[in-house]
């Protein structure tokens, strides 16, 4: 099973090799445009559901499409309005990264971070389920996953569940957690929404830019 998840990996980081490596030019640092944006880059460490620096991660940078890094900075401004504000964990995410995390799913053998991340799931229904796929909106560059903060202490917001929790508690709709977690998940998707993200019906976190520029092209350049 090891042997069979690395040569998936070697064969689709081989068919990466020839992409790109630059950034394009469309892309920016979203720390740089977004106002007071706190970045927490999960895959670039070891605390994710890996429990490793995922392939392509060079450097805790959030990248993002001009069109959605723009969109934040409004919703920024709204959230500060009421004393919150935004923390991102993982925004542009290279299909090597992708890759990467498919080749993690087929080694049954490898689960570190069940406990925390996938208690109730067993790690063999992770495609079926659909927590992992072979292709990710995040390769296109509009797609950030994200949380809120209280802006005067810079302390994240109840949500309800922790961030890429594998669960149905994670769904943004779930009633299973607090009031005051869902008032929250309200707070972010209505921000969200109102300046041109929509949501998933699976992660509370997780939005795509609706028109974003690049809806067809998996990126593959490192974050760097």
């Amino acid at each position: 099973m090891i042997r069979a998840a690395l040569l998936s990996l070697a064969l689709a980081l081989g068919a990466c090799a020839s992409a790109p490596a630059a950034r394009p030019s469309g892309f920016v640092d979203a720390a740089s445009v977004v106002p007071g944006l706190v970045v927490e880059m999960r895959y670039g460490g070891a605390h994710n559901f890996v429990g490793r620096p995922i392939v392509g991660y060079e450097a805790p940078v959030c990248l993002l499409t001009r069109e959605a890094a723009a969109a934040l900075v409004a919703v920024q401004a709204d959230l500060a309005a009421s004393g919150r504000g935004l923390k991102v964990y993982d925004c542009y995410r290279p299909a090597r990264a992708v890759a990467d995390f498919a080749a993690w799913a087929r080694d049954l053998d490898d689960q570190p971070m069940r406990a925390e991340f996938y208690p109730n799931v067993d790690k063999s229904q992770l495609f079926e389920l659909g927590y992992i796929a072979e292709r990710s909106g995040h390769s296109r560059g509009s797609t950030v996953d994200l949380t809120l903060i209280d802006l005067a202490t810079g302390a994240e917001l109840d949500m309800g569940t922790p961030f890429d929790l594998f669960d149905p508690r994670s769904w943004p709709g779930d009633q299973s957690v607090s009031p005051q977690a869902r008032a929250n998940r309200m707070a972010l998707q209505t921000a969200m929404l109102a300046h041109g993200f929509r949501s998933l019906r699976e992660e509370w976190w997780h939005f795509t830019l609706n028109g974003e520029p690049h809806p067809e092209t998996y990126f593959d350049f490192p974050v760097r």
